[in-house]
């Protein structure tokens, strides 16, 4: 009796873990979503002064939070979002990104850390400067087309606009490009003299990425933007 009893007892319990495992394989994608979604400050001048101080100066905050390696960069998991989420000062936020026709509007963070990526568009080179070559960002392809760069892989196509700013002045750019690369293509990263914005993100696959480019059209102060994008740029991001 006593062994029949312990033998329903343990198969309730490996079923109990069963349903939890699968519920939390069900709810995972959603609450990890919900948790990127989450994250959504206020960007400010002030703030992107500060992190231009911090970047000038080589700061020790600076050193430990940026990281331009990518190999270091993994999928984004419910642990790492959840883990970012709770430390979100380790974004060392230089802008932002608003791509009107997609939904996107996003913090740019220094550097391509899984904490940056987990909740922004990051940096792909030290020496980038917003307007000034080639202007390339990261960020993380997700199932759900409304979430971080998502977006880019279901709904941005060639002449859509993309605007960047360090919130003083607006970089307007006009996509012409939209190519499926190799992983390997490190080349679309590098320095050029015609001044762009290179937007990657993964494939649908994982292993080969998606490259968005567009060209410069002008640029102008935060002040002079027209009344929509001005008021997008000033409020909080993932909006």
């Amino acid at each position: 009796m006593k062994t029949g009893l312990l033998k329903k007892i343990v198969i309730n319990v490996i079923f109990a873990l069963l349903v939890i495992v699968a519920l939390g394989m069900i709810f995972n994608r959603p609450i990890k979503n919900t948790i990127i979604k989450s994250y959504d400050p206020k960007v400010t001048r002030q703030t992107v002064t500060q992190t231009e101080k911090r970047q000038k100066a080589d700061s020790k905050r600076h050193k430990q939070n940026v990281s331009y390696n990518f190999k270091k960069v993994k999928s984004l998991d419910f642990q790492t979002a959840a883990r970012a989420r709770m430390n979100t000062d380790k974004i060392e936020v230089i802008g932002e990104i608003l791509v009107p026709n997609a939904g996107i509007h996003l913090p740019i963070g220094l550097g391509v850390a899984n904490s940056t990526l987990a909740l922004a568009a990051g940096t792909m080179r030290p020496d980038q400067r917003m307007g000034k070559g080639n202007y390339p960002l990261a960020g993380h392809h997700m199932v759900n087309r409304h979430v971080l760069f998502g977006p880019l892989y279901f709904k941005t196509r060639v002449g859509d606009k993309v605007y960047l700013s360090d919130l003083k002045h607006v970089y307007q750019y006009q996509v012409y490009r939209r190519e499926f690369i190799a992983a390997t293509r490190v080349d679309v990263v590098r320095q050029t003299k015609r001044s762009i914005v290179t937007l990657i993100t993964c494939d649908a696959t994982g292993a080969g990425r998606l490259m968005i480019r567009g060209k410069l059209q002008k640029s102008y102060l935060l002040n002079q933007a027209s009344p929509k994008i001005k008021r997008a740029l000033l409020g909080p991001v993932n909006s």
